[in-house]
């Protein structure tokens, strides 16, 4: 008797795996372009401003792992990933409608409210976005787990549009108010933002519930006995007991990684240092840089704000048209390669956007970074999944987060020293820093050891 295989899925089925995924993204957006903005209306310093965004990676670094362990287990009548997907999407949503109310719910300490909401907000975040990338692995076989990742980088890059240029849109095309004084400080277009994005994000994330049957867990254990893969215990020093059926602690788990999630956890910490130095800084940096705008409250600067989240709306673009070929390009060169290229021409758009000061010449760096962005979503997971057994899956997605969550809490807790005993408090000058880092991530990349799989 032949073994069961995963079957191949078409492509509206691997559509909908990540659909949802397009409405968090929405709301991880809007956080992104407008989290250092709302809290320099609120008072926070330009130098504090990477304290308030410790709450992300922190969150990340508790719940992803936590989430993926407690998900590997879960046997509902809804499936094994969404209990944890629909239950981040309603407290993701109720923090994206309080938090351009933050100032009214305590308006003696608004930047405390501002930063418990935005925990809440990441946690949240968090719990939904995990399951979503091992959904994508429990769902599908070796042969398309890239196509998968691939095309839920494309529906998260699409979200990114969304939620960058929303407040733009509302502004200048529906005429909402873009003011902000220190007694109001989200204006009106940000905070409709906020609503539209939360309203979008769950009506996306019950059409994937809606329209995704994991598999049962009869069959879901005989796919993963046959997908049972005897080198990881060699590539990870013998200590991989994965696939033995023992309960294995936190610092088993720990020990049995695969050796190529410590390799790509080297490129992820110097990538996603970039990445959070932009969202940390771009938005005070443009404003300084190109608009000469330094008060928070002032039109220049709610002009250089929304523009930037024009400018966030820019990168996903080239990294939604690079994820449509992205496959066939792997197939050709390798994910290897075309992780490292990607992250190069990332490198080459944060050196662009330090110096040049033309408004619009800045879409030409934001390409680079988008192109960088499509293969940081895409390639490490298509790299990793091959590595790891389906029993293990998502907590080994929730571990491999902590590449992402490390370089943000070393950013957050540094960055702000960095910024006024480096730079003197000129934000452009992160923004070089991010181009280093992005150079070292694509010249670690060169160094993964990718396991191969037979066609």
């Amino acid at each position: 008797m032949r073994p069961m295989k995963k079957p191949d899925l078409s492509f509206w089925q691997i559509w909908n795996l990540s659909f949802g995924f397009l409405g968090v993204q929405i709301g991880y957006a809007l956080q992104n372009a407008n989290t250092s903005r709302i809290f320099q209306a609120m008072g926070a310093d330009v130098s504090t401003l990477s304290y308030f965004w410790l709450a992300a990676p922190l969150a990340g670094f508790i719940v992803q792992p936590i989430i993926g362990m407690f998900s590997d287990k879960t046997w509902t009548r809804i499936g094994r990933r969404m209990p944890y997907i629909l239950g981040g999407a309603v407290v993701s949503v109720i923090a994206l409608f309080l938090m351009p109310n933050a100032s009214i719910l305590l308006s003696v300490a608004p930047l405390a409210m501002g930063a418990i909401i935005l925990l809440f907000m990441d946690m949240s975040f968090n719990v939904t976005m995990q399951p979503f990338r091992a959904l994508v692995a429990d769902m599908m076989n070796d042969r398309q787990k890239a196509k998968g990742y691939i095309v839920q980088t494309f529906l998260i890059n699409v979200g990114a549009i969304v939620g960058a240029v929303l407040p733009y849109v509302l502004t200048n095309w529906i005429g909402l108010d873009n003011e902000t004084t220190s007694g109001h400080p989200v204006s009106d277009s940000v905070a409709w933002s906020y609503y539209i994005g939360g309203a979008l994000l769950i009506i996306t994330v019950l059409a994937t519930a809606l329209r995704t049957k994991e598999f049962p867990p009869k069959d879901f254990a005989k796919y993963a006995e046959n997908e049972k893969q005897p080198d990881v215990v060699a590539d990870s020093g013998g200590e991989n007991d994965l696939s033995s059926g023992k309960k294995k602690g936190f610092i088993s788990l720990l020990r049995g990684m695969p050796r190529v999630m410590y390799q790509l956890g080297l490129v992820q910490f110097f990538s996603w240092a970039s990445l959070f130095i932009m969202w940390n800084y771009l938005t005070p940096a443009i404003a300084d840089h190109v608009w000469h705008a330094l008060d928070p409250n002032s039109t220049a600067y709610g002009e250089a704000a929304n523009w930037v989240g024009v400018l966030n709306g820019v990168y996903p673009v080239p990294a939604c048209i690079i994820a449509v070929f992205m496959t066939r390009i792997a197939a050709k060169f390798g994910n290897k390669m075309v992780y490292a290229v990607s992250l190069l021409c990332g490198a080459l758009g944060f050196l662009g956007l330090s110096l040049i000061t033309d408004k619009y010449m800045l879409f030409l760096p934001m390409a680079g970074i988008g192109i960088a962005w499509a293969g940081i979503l895409a390639m490490p997971y298509s790299i990793l999944s091959k590595s790891i057994e389906s029993s293990r899956m998502g907590v080994y997605m929730g571990i491999f987060n902590f590449t992402i969550t490390l370089p943000q809490i070393f950013i957050g807790a540094f960055g702000g020293l960095i910024l006024t005993y480096v730079f003197g408090k000129h934000t452009v000058g992160m923004l070089f820093l991010a181009a280093i880092f992005m150079t070292l991530a694509a010249i670690t990349a060169g160094f993964v050891k990718e396991k191969e799989i037979p066609d």
